[in-house]
C-alpha cells in the first residue's frame, strides 16, 4: 500500500534509489508493507512515519488506485492524502535517494514505476468542476 501527499498544487513523489531490486531509479509513491494483524490504515501512518517523518492523520476517501500483477505477486493499493503534518523530509535513504514535490507540469519529465501513475497523477492535479455550468466537464471538487 501506499499514499501520496498533496500540498497545495504538489504531489510528493519519493525516487527509488538505482540499487533497488525492484523498480529501481523510478519515481513512486511512500508506502510499504501491511505487517501481520496491522490495519491498512494502520500501516499507512506507519509507513509515512518512518519514510517521511509525517503525521498522517487520515486518506481523502476511498484509493486512487488498485494495481494487481499476478506474475509478480503486486497487489497494490494507493490512497491520496491532504491530512497529514508536519515537515516531510527522507528518512529511509537507501530505499529513496529523492523525495519532491511536484506540480502537473512537472510530471511528464519523470520515470514512474508504473505506467499507470502518470494518468493517475495527472488526474488527481486536474481542476475540478465548481459547478459552474459554462465550464467544460472536469473532476468533481
Amino acid at each position: 500500500m501506499a499514499v501520496i501527499l498533496r500540498r497545495g498544487e504538489k504531489l510528493l513523489l519519493c525516487h527509488r534509489s538505482p540499487e533497488r531490486r525492484w523498480y529501481p531509479d523510478v519515481w513512486d509513491f511512500a508506502g510499504g508493507h501491511v505487517e501481520p494483524g496491522e490495519r491498512p490504515e494502520d500501516a499507512l501512518r506507519r509507513e509515512v512515519a518512518e519514510e517521511l517523518g509525517a503525521e498522517l492523520e487520515g486518506v481523502d476517501g476511498g484509493p486512487v488506485l488498485h494495481r494487481v500483477v499476478p506474475q509478480t505477486g503486486l497487489d497494490l493499493t494507493v490512497w491520496a492524502s491532504r491530512r497529514w503534518r508536519g515537515t516531510v523530509s527522507n528518512l529511509q535513504p537507501e530505499e529513496h535517494d529523492a523525495i519532491g514535490w511536484f506540480a502537473a507540469a512537472q510530471l511528464a519529465e519523470l520515470s514512474f514505476a508504473d505506467p499507470s501513475y502518470l494518468p493517475l497523477l495527472r488526474r488527481l492535479l486536474a481542476p475540478c468542476d465548481d459547478g459552474q455550468p459554462d465550464l467544460p466537464r472536469r473532476r468533481p471538487c
